[in-house]
């Protein structure tokens, strides 16, 4: 009588695993990045360049990354999730050393023609390696305070790096990122209580070490006409931009505050703002509901995956999502502080793109290998 093995199922051949790629999800990506190539259209005055035309093509390079990616074993990027977050962490170090400024902030490496961001790469990076630490360990472990020691470690070291350059909307996504992972690994409701009553404690040593025009953007925003031409104009104009478009927008190539130039990073921050003045409410409703859409399909790609890890790189890419359209838009409607995050697919920006379709590729290559089994040893 032969023995049968019952180790591992094998992997799904080829032809299966291009099936199985959420080519819905692809779609709606696709859609959301071509509202960006027309929102940045019309915010160049209705020509390609400086914007549209890098968008579409950053856009086509991206796809490709994304393909590849949800086409590689979830045991590859578990491997590769501590080098990938050390590879981070020194490109954010290389930043304080050799960084480009604009802006009046220093978050750029410039390597040949290309200018990178190393705190976008940083996002994608914490998610792998709390994913593949908590792979690693029982629920029981999960909820012990020791056990969570490492991981916040893991959270604040990029955090304090990126506030450093400064960029106070990374690190607040990066911060939330890793709670909003931590919460769904099982770490218990006690301990951000704590860390909820330590952080209020500290606000006034915060404070002091904010820079003087982080300050005016949250006095501003605490009392948005103390300083309607200085530091609440530009939170002023979008809300003006907004509230013009109405229902239905001015349409297409209309958009009075964006073609002034009243409206300030029109192509990058603002971005949300110069589509609704021209799309009306209705097509902020629609772009909004493309978002929806990744976030219950992250979601679902999560609930589905056998494995513990591809579970989390689900959530955590998911919640990364949803910060990104959350905070993006809410800060240009005054429900929160300025704080310079893009608006994903549609904001111009390379890193940012490509570190976004980077981690929708993992997200799909969850649902690719969702039967995949994955040694849970070492963290």
């Amino acid at each position: 009588m032969t023995s049968v093995s019952l180790g591992a199922p094998p992997a799904p051949a080829f032809s299966e695993r291009i099936w199985r790629i959420n080519w819905g999800l692809v779609l709606v990506l696709t859609a959301i990045a071509g509202i960006g190539v027309l929102a940045l259209y019309s915010a160049a005055g209705g020509r390609y360049d400086p914007w549209a035309a890098r968008h579409a093509m950053r856009y086509g390079a991206a796809l490709g990354v994304l393909l590849i990616v949800a086409l590689i074993h979830p045991r590859v990027w578990l491997t590769l999730a501590w080098p990938i977050y050390a590879l981070a962490m020194l490109l954010l170090v290389a930043v304080d050393v050799i960084g480009k400024t604009g802006m009046g902030a220093q978050r750029w490496l410039v390597v040949g023609p290309l200018q990178i961001q190393p705190s976008e790469i940083a996002k994608v990076a914490v998610i792998l390696v709390l994913a593949r630490y908590y792979h690693g360990l029982t629920r029981e472990q999960a909820g012990r305070f020791l056990y969570t020691l490492p991981p916040l470690l893991v959270i604040l070291a990029p955090v304090g790096l990126v506030m450093v350059q400064p960029d106070l909307g990374t690190a607040l996504m990066v911060l939330l990122g890793g709670a909003a992972l931590l919460f769904v690994a099982g770490v218990r409701i006690w301990m951000f209580l704590t860390a909820g009553v330590g952080a209020v404690a500290c606000l006034p040593v915060a404070w002091s070490f904010m820079h003087e025009y982080q300050r005016k953007r949250v006095l501003t925003f605490l009392d948005p006409d103390r300083d309607p031409l200085g530091a609440g104009y530009h939170i002023t104009q979008s809300k003006i931009a907004i509230g013009s478009g109405g229902l239905l927008g001015k349409g297409f190539l209309q958009g009075t505050q964006s073609s002034l130039n009243f409206l300030p990073e029109k192509q990058t921050d603002f971005i949300f703002t110069t589509f609704v003045e021209e799309w009306g409410m209705v097509g902020a409703l629609v772009l909004l509901a493309l978002f929806a859409l990744v976030l219950v399909w992250g979601f679902s790609i999560a609930m589905r995956s056998q494995h513990h890890f591809g579970r989390l790189v689900a959530l955590g890419v998911t919640a990364m999502m949803f910060l990104y359209v959350f905070i993006n838009t809410a800060m240009v409607m005054g429900l929160l502080p300025v704080v310079g995050v893009p608006l994903p697919l549609v904001s111009n920006g390379g890193t940012a793109m490509v570190s976004v379709m980077f981690a929708c590729g993992l997200l799909i290559g969850v649902n690719v290998y969702r039967d995949a089994q994955l040694p849970r040893a070492g963290r």
